[in-house]
Order: structure tokens, then sequence, then C-alpha cells
């Protein structure tokens, strides 16, 4: 008897103790989560946009899981549409952030939209702006991304300015333009710096000579794009993203003499483009600045937006248009996460 009794003792103890556990625990019912699912998840951009996201989460009380595929390319979209269709099996998930990397989520969206779950489209949204969506079962609530072609007249706007200041906004002054692919990205990358120069430059009675290469995402492109400027006689070149950099750079670098009268200025981030702008020994043609997408913000816009959604307020989309640096701030806006290495 005597042992009988111990054991239950125990079991009392031990169920005591469980159960003060679970009251001291939040209930899994009342667990508020977002579920960020981006592009990709190694790279520095989207390491950006994952902080942005969690410190938005811990702003209004809300857990942030963060996921990405291997690679930004269609052939992991089946590992993508998986990640989405966890988040939507996962009882705690109150919202979902999601930017998708190629066609199929028709039946993954539908399922957000009849469990209530609002989606914010980020970066560049859901592929084919929302296409493939059922009709009537659309869960999204609105988007945060770049605005692209309001950051490429930021590059415009400081670019002018630099050659304002250095008398040489003058007729005839050859601006070329290395746009990166025909997508809406690259033209309205393109379409912003070049409208936004240009109407700058009429303000003051100039007119400029514009040179748009447009050029596709494959190896040796756009330095093809770079020798043709080269050889039209450009005097400035407009680069519209870090892939245009990557290509460029190398070949700047090994033939400083033959681009070294040439001004460059550039978008996105990344270790080529601060290693070229910190050039302190001048050995190569000047990067005069680049703007930067505001990986941060985007990343906190969007959950932050989700949140509000789910809180009852109203939400409208939000295009950021991103910031300018130059040799001058690149690590303050590097220690702000706006600027990235990678």
């Amino acid at each position: 008897m005597k042992k009988l009794a111990k054991i239950l003792a125990l079991v009392l103890v031990v169920a005591l103790f469980a159960s003060l556990a679970v009251g001291c625990g939040k209930p899994a019912s009342d667990k508020k989560t977002i579920a960020v699912i981006a592009k990709g998840e190694t790279h520095a951009f989207w390491q950006a946009v994952k902080s942005g996201a969690v410190d938005a989460g811990k702003a209004a009380g809300y857990e942030v899981t963060f996921r990405g595929p291997t690679a930004e390319s269609e052939e992991y979209v089946g590992s993508q549409r998986e990640m989405v269709q966890a988040a939507l099996n996962n009882s705690s998930v109150k919202g979902i952030v999601l930017a998708t990397i190629g066609l199929g989520f028709a039946d993954e969206l539908t399922q957000a939209y009849e469990k209530g779950i609002p989606v914010v489209e980020f970066d560049s949204g859901l592929y084919s702006n929302g296409a493939d969506i059922t009709a009537g079962k659309d869960p999204t609530i609105g988007s945060v991304a770049t605005d692209n072609k309001a950051a490429a007249g930021v590059v415009a706007d400081n670019f002018y300015k630099y050659l304002k200041d250095n008398n040489l906004a003058v007729n005839g002054y050859k601006v070329g333009i290395i746009q990166h692919d025909s997508t809406s990205t690259g033209i309205d990358r393109a379409a912003g710096f070049k409208e936004g120069i240009e109407k700058l430059a009429k303000a003051d009675g100039v007119t400029l000579d514009i040179n748009v290469q447009v050029k596709a995402n494959n190896a040796g492109e756009y330095k093809l794009g770079l020798t043709a400027l080269q050889d039209w006689g450009a005097q400035a070149i407009f680069m519209t993203n870090e892939g245009v950099v990557n290509e460029v750079f190398p070949e700047v670098s090994d033939n400083a003499a033959k681009y070294k009268s040439i001004l460059f200025c550039g978008f996105d981030a990344g270790t080529n483009q601060y290693d070229w702008m910190k050039d302190a020994g001048a050995k190569y043609a000047l990067l005069v600045g680049s703007v930067a997408q505001d990986s941060y913000n985007i990343g906190y816009k969007a959950v932050e937006m989700a949140i509000a959604k789910i809180e009852g307020k109203s939400v409208s989309d939000v295009g950021i248009a991103g910031v300018w640096y130059n040799a001058q701030n690149i690590d303050e806006q590097k220690d702000k996460n706006i600027f990235y290495m990678g």
C-alpha cells in the first residue's frame, strides 16, 4: 500500500508540474505567426529582408518565420509551394507574406482565401500579377516592393547633380544605360533613369544624348553592352541591377585605361559595388553612386501590412523608392542594413 501511495503521489506531482508548465506558456491556439516565404533565403538581400520582417513581428507581438528556395529559379517552384502549404497547415499562421518564383500557386492561394489568411505580395510580388489565382478567391491584400521607376529616378537626381556640380551637364553629353532584361523591372529602371535625367537636363536647357542597351541575363551580355557603349563614346553609364555591375566591374578593373574617362552609376548593392566605390587609389573609372533597395523596410512593411489586416485596419500598397549611397555614406547605409555585401 505504501508503495502504491508513493506512486500515486509521484503521478500527481508530475501532473501538477505539467499543468503549471502549460499554464505558464502561451497555448498553441493563441500563438500568432506571420509566415514569410521569399524567392530566396541565403543572399544578403534576403537576410536584410528577414531582419526587417522579424523586427516588425516583434514590435507587434507576432512570431515571424522566414523561408525561401535554394535558388531564385522556376525549377524550385515545387519546393516553394511546399513551403506555402506548410504555412497553411500551421494553425498558428495568421498571415502570409509571399513572393513567388513561378506559376502554380492557385490551389494554395485559394486555400488561404478559404481559411481567411491574408496574403501580402512583396518584393516582385506574385508571379504573373496573380493571373493564376482562382476567380473570386484572391487572398492578396496589397503589395510592398521597390518602386523601380522611382528608385531609378533617385539615381537620375543625384547623378545629374554630380554632372552639374562638375560642369558636365552640356548639350550632347552622352549617357548610356545597360538595361538588364526586358521584364517590367528592367524597363521601369531604365525608363525611370532616362526620363528623370532628361527632365532635369531640359529644365536647364540642356539636351542629352541617351543610348539604351537592352540585354538578356546571359553570361557576357552585359559586357557586350558595355563595349557597345564605349565604342559609341559614352561619357556616363547607368547599370540597372547588381548583375550588370558584377559583370561590368571586372571588365573595368582589368582594363582601367580603356574606361577611365567614363562615369558610372548603378542599382542594388553587393561586394563589387562596395569595392568599386571605395577605390581609394582611384585606379578605375569612377562609380559616382547607386541606389540600394531598402530591403530591410521591404520586409518590415510587408509584415506590418499583414498584421494590420489581421487586426482589422485598412491597408494599401507600399512602394519604396530606395536609398542613394556613395563613397561618403556607404558604410553608414551598410550599418543600417540598407546596403548589403555578398
